[in-house]
């Protein structure tokens, strides 16, 4: 971009901001204790506040949305996201072609279906790991438990994993692999580990694929890495998240959290959605071209030619915040997000709801094995 474009944008970004309300901490304090919710639904509208009613209103009708009620700054979404200015996102971050073969594919041969499978009925076994409900808080400390064993029972790594804590009673989950340059550009893949039952919050939601299986897909990761005495040299993160569902409620926290204190992220990497292939369908890896960054989502591109079985593809639009690598993109980080199949034609249409199950027909393990050996190969190729 040159710098005369730069200016014009800026100008641009100068009038949007004045042109937009600004919502006061006053009225969001006294509306947030009313039980009303901010929603920012659409990049060209305002946020508009809500009750949580309307807002599974939203999720019924698949609109996607961020909540920002814990994270609102006026004119963020026009600076962050209306007009590209950020060089991350505008594909100025480079990523060299994976080269690390000959240690990734020991690793890949490695990862075990039978781990998964574990797993996910662990995590399946709850009514629901709705964001508000204590089955939601519960499934975030076996996560971190069921990590933290894994951690302690290879100290050499000197892997950690700590509940993120929110305003709602759920927490993310935060593992951390220490790199040799301690302040190196992270590297982060993330899943979020909620599920909903959008009929009925209190109802069953088994969330095997949404997002069960972006979550296996990093444990088993992580077990990978650290049994394997995997040593960084860039610190590698996984993120698990709290209340996806509910808005991006957990990946904005803990995105405004490390763009606060200044993190410097090379890579994001959202796993949402990787067990399920459409009958009939053309069986692929499909990577999202919107809210993500140009060459990271071509790094990936390369990874699955190297590591998996399976082809990739452009997938269509995700959509304004459509999962939680939007939160990232928002704050100016480089994202990418792998899905299990051409959208939206190919969804699994059983998602929030209690018919969301490894039972599915199109549910396949096979299809989300291909995940977890991207995100080994992402995790060594990027940080060792």
């Amino acid at each position: 971009m040159t710098i005369s474009m730069r200016r014009i944008l800026l100008a641009f970004v100068a009038v949007a901001v004045a042109c937009r309300a600004t919502i006061s901490e006053t009225e969001l304090a006294t509306k947030a204790a009313q039980g009303l919710r901010l929603i920012d639904y659409d990049l060209d509208a305002e946020p508009i506040w809500m009750t949580e009613d309307e807002k599974l209103e939203l999720i019924r009708a698949n609109k996607n949305f961020f909540d920002v009620t814990d994270t609102y700054e006026p004119a963020e979404s026009v600076v962050a996201l209306k007009v590209v200015l950020d060089d991350q996102r505008a594909g100025q971050q480079a990523y060299a072609a994976p080269s690390k073969q000959s240690a990734v594919k020991p690793l890949i041969s490695q990862i075990s279906l039978s781990n998964m499978q574990s797993y996910l009925t662990n995590l399946t076994a709850f009514n629901n790991r709705y964001y508000r409900a204590t089955t939601g808080a519960q499934a975030s400390v076996w996560i971190r438990d069921t990590i933290a064993a894994i951690a302690a029972a290879n100290p050499t790594s000197g892997a950690s994993v700590a509940l993120f804590p929110h305003s709602f009673v759920q927490s993310s989950i935060i593992a951390k692999i220490p790199g040799k340059d301690a302040n190196a550009p992270l590297i982060i893949i993330g899943a979020h580990m909620d599920s909903i039952n959008s009929r009925n919050t209190a109802g069953r939601a088994p969330g095997a694929d949404d997002d069960g299986s972006g979550t296996v897909n990093l444990m088993e990761a992580f077990r990978v890495l650290v049994s394997s005495g995997f040593q960084a040299s860039t610190p590698v993160e996984f993120h698990w998240y709290a209340g996806e569902e509910g808005g991006l409620l957990g990946s904005q926290d803990v995105a405004k959290s490390y763009k606060t204190n200044g993190a410097l992220v090379k890579a994001m990497l959202q796993f949402d959605m990787t067990a399920y292939v459409a009958p009939g369908s053309k069986e692929v890896i499909s990577l999202m071209p919107d809210y993500t960054n140009t060459n990271l989502t071509s790094f990936i591109g390369a990874l699955v030619d190297n590591y998996s079985a399976l082809p990739w593809a452009i997938n269509g639009a995700c959509g304004y915040a459509c999962s939680d690598h939007a939160s990232w993109d928002k704050q100016g980080y480089p994202t990418a997000l792998p899905f299990e199949g051409t959208y939206p034609a190919n969804s699994n249409s059983r998602i929030h709801s209690d018919g969301d199950t490894v039972n599915v027909t199109g549910f396949s393990w096979s299809h989300t094995l291909e995940y977890t050996k991207i995100a080994v190969a992402y995790a060594y190729e990027l940080g060792a």
